[in-house]
């Protein structure tokens, strides 16, 4: 084999690895696509950012169309961006009709479904539905929703719904190394993963057909880490309790659960840096934590660790909200690593201000 046949041998390998499918002939059968984005949180602004940056050029897909509940966001993202990368959409008809490809990254499942019938609603409405339309929806939802949202785009000519939940924090998600699991119709998924790797993502995790499977897979991987996040929290209360310094206890996580997502929310904990602008919102949070107890009840898989968490995310959320009402908030939204409030207060300490805790001594 030739020096070149075995570099483009190893690329493709490579690209396997990543990318568990051969690699589309061509992307679209009516040449360039339009690539509709709908959802510009926290995470959603930071994946059509890099979508926009990876894909929209004077050679390369037109400009990511986008759209988002309150109008600024979008704005925002043209300043940053440029008429070239991106363009505002005035309703979700527009993004529904103009687009190949629409991908959703919603806050939950209520505005995922108002915003699927919408697309459906639009498209039924407009004459030319004869398009190939994508449908890709990131969200973490619960998985019977997809089947619902099936329903709504296979009543489209030619409209293909896949899953495809991530995994990653926003600060993963600015660097476009996002965990992608996807779930649905075989071409649609190739055609997507080589759309959205590299770019938002770093590796595509394929579960099959069954559109319900990544949201499953999702959920259980949320499972993990808010179990983790709930042994965090109980072990810094009680370090805290016991007088032993958060700062000691951060350095034993480095040292002996060197995850990096586990290093930054024990960095989030040890320090009090709960502002969910810039993390996890604990509401996510909370409607996470609940998807997993109904997928537990209706699998009859106990996770009691889940149901702990889900009560000290509660808790934060209630003592936030009263903080809030006092004037007394040090974030306008508090990120679910917050959860360490529950714990706090069942230890008889201040829920989200650690530096009270300071004169806790223990006695030898």
């Amino acid at each position: 084999m030739s020096s070149n046949n075995l570099l483009q041998s190893a690329l493709n390998n490579a690209s396997f690895n990543t990318i568990p499918y051969s690699r589309p002939g061509t992307p679209s059968s009516h040449g360039l696509q339009q690539i509709g984005f709908v959802g510009l949180g926290a995470m959603g602004y930071l994946m059509a950012q890099n979508l926009a940056n990876q894909h929209s050029s004077p050679n390369g897909h037109p400009p990511v169309l986008v759209w988002n509940r309150t109008s600024e966001k979008a704005e925002n993202l043209l300043a940053a961006l440029g008429k070239d990368k991106i363009r505002v959409a005035q309703d979700l008809a527009q993004v529904a009709i103009e687009c190949d490809v629409i991908i959703t990254n919603l806050a939950n499942d209520a505005v995922v479904k108002t915003v699927y019938e919408k697309f459906a609603q639009a498209l039924k409405a407009e004459p030319t539905t004869a398009k190939h339309r994508i449908f890709v929806e990131t969200s973490t939802i619960y998985p019977t929703l997809a089947g619902e949202l099936d329903a709504l785009i296979s009543s489209i000519p030619h409209g293909h719904l896949i899953t495809c939940p991530v995994f990653g924090t926003p600060a993963v998600a600015a660097k476009g190394q996002l965990l992608v699991v996807m779930s649905g119709d075989y071409r649609s998924k190739k055609e997507i993963a080589y759309l959205l790797v590299p770019g938002i993502g770093r590796k595509v995790v394929d579960l099959g057909g069954n559109l319900e499977k990544a949201p499953t897979f999702k959920l259980i991987g949320n499972s993990m880490i808010l179990g983790t996040l709930e042994v965090l929290a109980e072990a810094y209360t009680l370090a805290e309790k016991s007088g032993i310094d958060a700062e000691n206890v951060h350095n034993l996580v480095q040292d002996i659960l060197p995850a990096p997502g586990t290093i930054a929310y024990s960095d989030k904990i040890a320090h009090d840096k709960f502002d969910g602008s810039v993390g996890f919102a604990i509401d996510g949070g909370i409607k996470d934590a609940s998807h997993i107890r109904r997928l537990t009840a209706e699998f009859n898989s106990p996770m009691p660790a889940i149901d702990v968490a889900h009560q000290h995310l509660l808790t934060a959320r209630a003592i936030h909200q009263s903080k809030k009402q006092e004037g007394k908030a040090e974030f306008e939204t508090l990120d679910w690593s917050g959860i360490v409030a529950g714990t706090r207060v069942a230890a008889g300490l201040d829920g989200l201000d650690s530096k009270k805790h300071d004169s806790i001594v223990r006695e030898d």
